[in-house]
């Protein structure tokens, strides 16, 4: 083992002190924010959290086309707390407390007295980037813990010379493999900003091979899944590079950073910081990794908030950065004016980052102050997207279970459900059972693999499909119903129901041509 005695002789004193009270207050507003936000929203699930919903049911560990992290967190949430929003919505508002305190740790880690540690927690505290991401139950909260606490990890790692830490860094990295593998991403950065730095000599140790070793088996049942079901990450990322990562520009990446809040100047800050203030010179190796992060997704035209893991870090380097001033009065209106902004800017983006305004208001807000309205696919609707996708879903599933009560009761017993996408199969079992329903399937991602069922399908109720695409599968074709939500994304503004009868094949039969739609 390589270990060298602490360099934290070389930091200024007021890294010796972590001011705990201030990062605790910082966190109980964090979280006292996100858990008012959620009972006073008039909105509902998230198509995404549906999804979540039902790997977890649908549980297998070891063959899940998705990390299974969410699943499993969403079937413990389920278990102790039930189905309601407060009690599933606490597990990211929770992640969101952890990632303000991370961020003033971070800032203590580099050398940062109490105004760093203060402005990099507040920093998290107010971006929208962090608000959204702390609001659903999603692997987005996941992943941004995932990153941070690696490179926290690697900053400890380079004040100390400790090798052991590769150990914390493949931990952090295994824990974000069973999350995303956007994880990868940040592996790479610290391997590249390994190689361009004096801890390079680190790599001739055993211990960043065994921290790889522990990463990979930490997120084995990413990649045993994806061995097994013939990697259909390839089929998702084809799906997600044509039907959206298509409208993503590089200067569209870089200018969407901005609107993640004043933060990103502090991004910028961290960026000289790492240069000319001594304290952080050490730190380089963490610079190192968030710039390669920053060039890869940059050239492979990544979405924006992609890049926002890294931020955490950025935030409490920029920070230290604004602490080093040495001229007084420059020092001074630069560090107060930083906080202005962040929290000016927090307040006045509150509604992008937590769902608080009913739609009508949130339509004339977003409207007002130009905030992009445009789906993944480049579709213009009346409110952001995320917002879009938590309405109307419950009423979707109301409308099936008329159509499906007012079947014969011969017919019920038979009638297999099938929602078209992802968001309207999640919501019919999620649902479902509250309004009589079966459990449905679907032919979209992630729910082909769930499969077809044993009926054969002799009558089907579909919701999402037009009569027309039913027809060439069914002998009678019945446009039922058809809901209007105006307010919800493009797709499912006016859903129709159609009931079929009499399939030309069984489900069983058919379902193995209708895989690989991942929507």
């Amino acid at each position: 083992m390589t270990q060298s005695t602490t360099n934290l002789d070389r930091l200024p004193p007021s890294s010796t002190v972590l001011h705990r009270h201030v990062l605790v207050a910082l966190a109980l507003a964090t979280l006292i924010l996100h858990v008012l936000a959620n009972l006073v929203s008039p909105y509902g699930f998230h198509r995404d959290e549906f999804l979540y919903f039902a790997m977890g049911r649908h549980l297998q560990l070891f063959r899940m086309d998705f990390p299974p992290a969410i699943a499993i967190l969403s079937e413990a949430v389920r278990g102790t707390l039930g189905d309601g929003l407060f009690g599933i919505r606490l597990v990211p508002a929770l992640c969101a407390t952890l990632l303000v305190l991370l961020a003033g740790l971070f800032a203590w880690m580099l050398g940062g007295g109490r105004y760093a540690q203060f402005l990099a927690g507040l920093a998290v505290l107010g971006s929208p980037l962090f608000m959204r991401a702390g609001n659903l139950f999603q692997p987005v909260v996941l992943d941004q813990v995932a990153w941070t606490l690696a490179l926290l990890a690697l900053a400890r790692l380079a004040a100390t010379g400790d090798s052991r830490w590769w150990l914390a860094i493949g931990a952090a990295c295994g824990f974000g493999l069973l999350a995303k593998f956007s994880i990868a991403f940040i592996g790479f950065g610290i391997f590249l900003a390994t190689l361009l730095t004096p801890q390079r000599r680190q790599l001739g140790t055993r211990w960043p091979w065994v921290g790889a070793a522990l990463a990979l088996a930490i997120g084995a049942p990413s990649i045993v899944g994806q061995i097994r079901l013939d990697f259909p990450i390839v089929l998702q990322m084809r799906g997600l590079s044509e039907s959206q990562l298509e409208h993503v520009s590089p200067l569209g990446f870089v200018m969407t950073q901005l609107l993640f809040g004043p933060g990103t100047l502090l991004a910028v800050a961290a960026a000289a910081g790492f240069v000319v203030v001594p304290a952080l010179r050490p730190f380089r190796i963490v610079g190192w990794a968030c710039l390669v992060v920053f060039l890869v997704l940059l050239g492979l035209r990544g979405k924006a908030y992609y890049f926002g893991p890294v931020y955490p870090a950025l935030y409490a380097a920029g920070a230290v950065t604004l602490e080093h001033i040495a001229r007084p009065r420059l020092g001074t209106a630069l560090r107060w004016g930083a906080i202005v902004l962040v929290v000016a800017f927090g307040l006045f983006s509150l509604p992008l980052g937590l769902p608080i305004l009913p739609p009508e208001a949130m339509a004339r807000y977003a409207g007002n102050i130009g905030a992009a309205r445009r789906n993944n696919q480049g579709q213009l609707g009346r409110l952001p997207q995320d917002y879009a996708d938590m309405l109307g879903w419950e009423e979707e599933v109301r409308a099936v279970a008329r159509v499906y009560h007012a079947l014969p009761a011969a017919e019920r017993g038979e009638v297999v459900i099938v929602g078209d996408n992802y968001g309207e199969a999640g919501a019919l079992e999620f649902y479902g059972p509250r309004y009589g329903l079966p459990a449905p399937i679907s032919p979209a991602g992630t729910y082909w693999q769930f499969g077809p069922g044993d009926k054969p399908g002799t009558v089907v109720i579909v919701l999402g499909e037009e009569p027309e695409s039913l027809r060439q599968h069914a002998d009678s074709v019945l446009l039922a119903a058809r809901v209007v939500n105006p307010w919800g994304v493009v797709e499912e503004q006016d859903v129709p129901i159609v009931v079929g009868r009499r399939l030309n094949t069984t489900l069983q039969a058919l379902w193995p041509s209708l895989g690989g739609r991942y929507r």
